[in-house]
């Protein structure tokens, strides 16, 4: 059995927490045929985190600077749970010293640093991974099998959404999500990309775009202890104020290689929203729909079924799908975020064992950088981007 010693990059965040759950549980549901992980550094910024951190991973050296971890010889992968404007700079050193890398979202603040990173990854031989896991929901793969057969046709239109309401409310807290220095890209790189992965998976490449991003409050309340999430304050106790500094939404037309068109819309700001995620492929001969309120359903019509009996049937995923299998032994039991991060804990590994890259790569990331760069570039000139 291969053990691979992890270094978890930002552990005290959100992100953090559930990659450092994700290493340590996914022997539990995969096995250890395709190798272990060890947590054997947690890197914490905050010290006054740093003992509750410890408590999650024992054994693991707790560490305040991303370089410690970066240039520890134990270590072979590293894993990047820091805000956006530092993925680069750290992706970059971990890759020339030789480590394995898996990234969160977005891969970096331009397709530029993106192409830079996976080149170096390409001449360093190593294992690159970005944390696109809604994806690596088996019910997706499902729907992949069903396009590359063919079985709804030439693929001609892609809609698409993802919406949040954290920033519905006016007087919701500033976090550091809204900050250009630290979130560059916004909207579009956080939330974007997560809509980008799914055209990338399922339909292919964009060729080009035309984007409008917008703010819709302008500056927000800073709260002390308050990030995503977090309750409005009573202004009246609040003088400091935040600008907010990146999108807020962002709506997309856009066209494919393979010439599908493309509609696309994205936001913090859908008020009642909580998490809504949705997804249509229509084609020649049938079309798919999802959403993420049915987390494991997909959704299937197709021109094949007599006329007067067309309709869309439901499939609902389950342990005929290895991936599903693995958690569950009935079908339609929820798998949520969470596991979908166990998928891509496990796929890390087995990556890093086998030395075999999986879906998605930081060729992918960069990919998904291009369509971030081509959103801002046509909000800001009000023009159609080519890709």
């Amino acid at each position: 059995m291969t053990v691979v010693n992890v270094a978890v990059l930002g552990a005290a965040g959100w992100m953090g927490k559930v990659h450092t759950m994700a290493y340590q549980t996914f022997p539990h549901f995969f096995g250890t045929e395709g190798g272990t992980a060890h947590v054997a550094a947690l890197v914490v910024a905050n010290s006054a985190a740093a003992k509750d951190v410890a408590l999650r991973a024992p054994g693991a050296k707790i560490l305040d600077r991303w370089e410690e971890a970066v240039n520890d010889p134990d270590i072979d992968l590293i894993d990047i749970c820091l805000p956006d404007n530092l993925h680069f700079d750290v992706a970059k050193a971990a890759l020339l010293a030789g480590k394995h890398v898996s990234c969160e979202k977005p891969l970096a603040d331009t397709a530029q640093q993106a192409r830079e990173l996976a080149d170096i990854a390409r001449e360093k031989g190593v294992i690159t991974r970005v944390g696109h896991a809604f994806p690596r929901n088996p019910i997706h793969d499902r729907a992949k099998e069903i396009i590359d057969a063919g079985e709804i046709g030439e693929i001609k239109l892609f809609k698409a959404c993802q919406h949040i309401d954290v920033y519905g409310d006016p007087l919701a807290p500033y976090m550091w999500r809204a900050n250009g220095a630290l979130a560059p890209t916004g909207i579009i790189g956080d939330t974007g990309s997560h809509v980008f992965s799914f055209m990338e998976f399922l339909v292919g490449r964009v060729s080009s775009l035309i984007a409008d991003s917008y703010i819709t409050t302008p500056k927000r309340p800073i709260v002390e202890g308050l990030d995503l999430g977090g309750a409005a304050p009573d202004v009246a106790q609040h003088t400091k104020w935040g600008d907010i500094t990146n999108a807020d939404g962002t709506n997309v037309l856009c066209t494919f290689e393979n010439g599908a068109k493309g509609l696309v819309d994205f936001s913090r700001v859908a008020t009642g929203r909580k998490f809504m995620q949705t997804y249509e492929v229509y084609g020649t001969k049938g079309s798919l729909a999802y959403t993420f309120d049915e987390v494991n359903r997909l959704r299937f019509y197709s021109n094949d079924d007599p006329i007067g009996r067309r309709g869309f049937r439901e499939i609902d995923v389950g342990p005929e799908h290895p991936t599903y299998g693995a958690f569950l032994p009935l079908p339609n039991f929820a798998l949520g975020y969470n596991e979908s991060k166990i998928i891509e804990a496990a796929e890390v590994i087995k990556s890093i064992t086998t030395g075999t890259p999986m879906w998605p790569t930081f060729e992918t990331g960069h990919h998904i950088c291009q369509i971030v760069d081509a959103c801002m570039t046509s909000s800001e000139q009000r023009v159609w981007v080519d890709i």
